[in-house]
């Protein structure tokens, strides 16, 4: 049984280090998608102050549908180009977002939410979903937590097995 060693503390680099070494703890001997789906989303929520939602959306056909996550009831389904998760989807990048109040076509699925960072997940070139984090605080979001979320993203993509169904 893998357990986390208490919430990290230190610089953003520090944090976002200790997250990877955990997320490795965890994803070590299992390979399915939505356990390490769930895990990471419960272990970056724990892990990351100042959040209100982490999880992730996973492409089914055409459109974004809800996968694991840890926060309020969310939005269900996303067409891709929609919201900040749409963007990130459709244009295959990070999306890291000050104020979603100021950001055009911004899905409002908590009204608490006032910045997002949102990682495509790519296998190669194909888009298989996206890791969204939502805050209520405006600029809680930098360049450090996108190189951090996008790490995370590697290490469960290298860790898991592609979606079925």
């Amino acid at each position: 049984m893998f357990e986390t060693s208490g919430r990290p503390e230190g610089t953003k680099a520090e944090i976002y280090e200790e997250l990877a070494r955990q997320a490795s703890g965890l994803f070590h001997g299992e390979r399915d998608a939505i356990a390490n789906a769930a895990n990471l989303a419960a272990l970056i929520a724990w892990g990351l102050a100042d959040l209100n939602w982490a999880g992730f959306y996973i492409l089914r056909g055409d459109e974004l549908v809800l996968g694991p996550f840890v926060g309020k009831p969310a939005c269900v389904r996303i067409a891709p180009g929609r919201g900040v998760c749409g963007t990130a989807a459709a244009e295959r990048r990070s999306v890291l977002v000050e104020d979603v109040h100021a950001f055009p076509g911004h899905i409002a699925c908590d009204a608490a939410s006032a910045s997002e960072l949102v990682v495509p997940l790519l296998r190669g070139e194909r888009l298989v979903g996206v890791l969204d984090l939502d805050s209520p605080l405006k600029g809680r979001f930098d360049a450090e937590d996108q190189s951090g979320c996008e790490a995370l993203a590697r290490l469960y993509l290298a860790a898991s097995d592609p979606f079925q169904g």
